[in-house]
Parts: C-alpha cells; structure tokens; sequence
C-alpha cells in the first residue's frame, strides 16, 4: 500500500475514534479508553494486511470484509457519531476519505 494512503487511512480511523472515545466514554480526546485502543490497533493490523495494496478501495466499498462481525458492528458504531462530526475538526482528513470513497474495488 502507498505508505501516504495507508498512514492517512489510519490517521482518519484514529481521528474518528478518539472523537467517539472522547464523547461516549469521557476521555480527553488525546488518550483512548482500553476498548477503543484495542478496535484502533485491531484497524491498524487489518489495514496493514490489506490484501488489495495499493489498489485498496475504503472498507464500505470491498468486496472482502476482513473484520470480525463484532469489530465490524464497533467501528461501524464509531463511524456513525464521528462522521458527522468529522469535517468540522479534520476537514482535509474528511475530504481525502470522500475522494478515497470513489475508488472502486480491483476485480
């Protein structure tokens, strides 16, 4: 995977739980919960493993979901309170992840 792509999927998965963390566990934003440091290092390895490489469309769009269903429904918990909440404190995050979202998975 191009080292720029993988490094700023991550940092936009990191950016969106620690908005989560912050909001549904009360943490300070910079410092996550065990639960959320553990679904963010689980990311982070599926990311790393991504068998697509540099051809990698976002999660929403492949056509191999390589989370366990319980990851899966947490990260999906994640994604719907930080999304909305995305643009307005990581903007260029945000916009970089519209335009990966029109990738198209590799046959």
């Amino acid at each position: 995977m191009q080292a720029t792509r993988g490094l700023r999927e991550s940092r936009t998965v990191l950016a969106m739980i620690r908005i989560f963390c912050r909001g549904c566990h009360g943490t300070d934003g910079r410092n996550l919960c065990g639960n959320c440091d553990e679904l963010f290092r689980y990311v982070q390895a599926r990311i790393e493993k991504c068998r697509y490489d540099v051809d990698k469309p976002t999660c929403l769009n492949c056509r191999v979901h390589c989370f366990k269903p319980a990851m899966r429904e947490q990260i999906r918990l994640v994604m719907r309170y930080a999304g909305p909440r995305m643009p307005l404190r990581h903007p260029y995050l945000t916009l970089m992840h519209i335009l990966d979202c029109r990738r198209k998975p590799p046959p």
